[in-house]
């Protein structure tokens, strides 16, 4: 097909990945909220018996899935969600996905400092700091419940709005050139 004569050719590009289903990344964020109640059934383990098998099996599964599952997900939210909205004329969305972004920083950051604390505790290690897990449980706990809020109520409707969109803007302009 070839360009109307009004308009110079676009470069060949690779295809954008496709967004991910919204609904894919909320049972994510479910997931996320029961591996933070393990989080907290292991620190209370811990606390009352000690790095048994019961905890290094708990700790395996917290460790696992935040190491995995989360990172996976937050890098795919900044590949494939974020960007589009991060060009909306939209300041309070821009502002929202910044703070999203800041607190991907903030996750990882308390990631590396948890990780390796579970780490210990899965492979039956002595060297846990327990006292580093008790403090930083919460903390942890209280952003990621902070920020999924965030993408459910404000950003991921607009998401799924951008996507909706373009897909209607694409389908209309191969209608008019077919």
């Amino acid at each position: 097909m070839t360009p109307p004569a009004h308009r110079a050719p676009r470069p060949e590009r690779d295809a954008a990945p496709p967004l991910p289903a919204i609904d894919t990344l909320q049972a994510e964020h479910r997931a996320m909220l029961e591996h933070m109640t393990r989080f907290d059934d292991l620190v209370a383990h811990l606390l009352e018996d000690g790095a048994d098998d019961r905890a290094r099996e708990l700790a395996a599964a917290v460790r696992d899935h935040f190491d995995l599952h989360a990172r996976a997900h937050h890098a795919e939210e900044e590949r494939v969600v974020f960007p589009p909205l991060l060009a909306s004329a939209d300041a309070e969305l821009v502002h929202d996905v910044r703070r999203l972004q800041q607190d991907h920083g903030w996750l990882e950051q308390d990631w590396i400092e948890i990780g390796p604390q579970l780490d210990a505790v899965a492979r039956g290690q002595a060297g846990c700091d327990l006292a580093l897990l008790r403090e930083a449980l919460p903390v942890f706990r209280s952003l990621y419940e902070e920020h999924i809020a965030l993408e459910e109520v404000r950003v991921y409707p607009r998401a799924r709005q951008h996507h909706e969109a373009q897909t209607a803007a694409d389908r209309a302009r191969g209608e008019t050139c077919g």
